[in-house]
């Protein structure tokens, strides 16, 4: 468990935390600009001094009530920013090199040969960072930072600084260390596509405090929380490939035995796990399952909630297909029309599925 119990007065806003984050996985802060996220990883660090406790298991690198501070440098972390703070007169190889001599050989966790294999980097050692695009540049400060060993490994918007293209290159190798890494990650981000692919538990805040956390899958299907009226709201639900259709390039990802949804096949084979995202806007819901339509992704579940949407004429509806949840947007009218109500079972119409590769 990564314990936090911070409290650090600022220009606009206090921070004030009190969380409790698994000590595995991706905790991710999401929230709007300038609502907290980074000073909470500063003070996490170090590098701001809050008042507090913070601990990794059981290291203790802050606990005022018992006089301890750890400073920054002994503590165990990889830090990444928004800009990858290269040394532009060294080479890639000897970035990273600096990075590993900062540990002692018998306390080096993460192999060098490891992270460069992880990020790609095989084929850009011997060159500069002038010489790199920008994502390029993030993926050799992601593998300095792991080059540390260290326990817990912070993120403040590392895509932040990139386009479009350069954030699609970078995810990959951002979903790899998430699968391949057993440490723990706090991932700050205000991009909720972002959040979605790489996130296992997540933090909610405003104004230096934690307004909601829990697990991903738990907290976007929340119809009372902010992340259920976005234009982007749905469900982001683990899944296994059960089946492949290869005359028409689709798989079948098994959710539970009760939610199984087709989606376009781009090289998966059964067994191997994934992610995958539904909008709220890709379902409808019907009282029985539809004959001669297009949409081939029918499941039956039971409604969970019906809230009011951002806008006065729609409406949100959990739905509970064995233990995933699922949400659709829809008209007022209809759920009205439709009678909808808590407990009653309804057909879940999934018109697409992303998977989050």
């Amino acid at each position: 468990m990564i314990d936090l119990q911070l409290r650090l007065a600022r220009r606009d806003f206090t921070l004030e935390l009190a969380l409790a984050l698994p000590a595995q996985g991706v905790s991710a802060l999401f929230g709007a600009s300038g609502c907290g996220k980074t000073s909470a990883l500063r003070a996490i660090a170090g590098l701001d001094r809050a008042q507090g406790r913070v601990a990794l298991g059981d290291e203790v690198w802050q606990d005022d009530a018992r006089g301890r501070f750890v400073p920054t440098h002994q503590r165990a972390i990889g830090y990444v920013i928004q800009e990858s703070a290269l040394f532009p007169h060294l080479d890639v190889q000897r970035n990273l090199a600096y990075g590993q001599r900062r540990v002692p050989a018998p306390q080096r966790r993460v192999a060098l040969d490891r992270a460069v294999a992880l990020l790609g980097l095989d084929a850009l050692m011997a060159r500069r960072p002038g010489t790199l695009s920008g994502g390029e540049r993030q993926r050799v400060a992601i593998a300095r930072a792991l080059a540390t060993s260290p326990r817990l490994l912070l993120m403040d918007e590392p895509l932040a600084a990139l386009d479009t293209a350069r954030k699609a290159e970078l995810l990959p190798y951002l979903q790899d260390l998430h699968a391949e890494l057993a440490i723990p990650i706090v991932y700050v981000s205000h991009a909720l596509a972002e959040v979605a692919r790489l996130a296992d538990h997540l933090v909610l805040m405003d104004a230096g405090r934690a307004t909601a956390q829990g697990p991903l899958t738990e907290m976007l299907a929340r119809l009372d929380l902010p992340l259920a009226h976005d234009d982007e709201a749905g469900v982001v639900l683990p899944a296994r490939v059960g089946a492949l259709d290869a005359p028409w390039r689709l798989a079948r990802l098994d959710i539970n035995p009760q939610c199984q949804l087709w989606a376009r096949d781009s090289g998966l084979r059964p067994g191997q796990p994934v992610r995958v995202r539904v909008l709220a806007r890709d379902v409808s819901l019907a009282l029985a399952p539809l004959q001669g339509s297009s949409i081939g992704n029918q499941v039956q579940g039971v409604i969970e909630a019906i809230a009011d949407d951002s806008h006065p004429a729609q409406a949100l509806v959990r739905v509970r297909v064995g233990d995933a949840p699922l949400v659709a947007r829809l008209t007022r009218r209809s759920a009205q029309r439709l009678g909808l109500r808590p407990g009653l079972g309804v057909w879940s119409q999934v018109k697409t599925v992303a998977l989050m590769e």
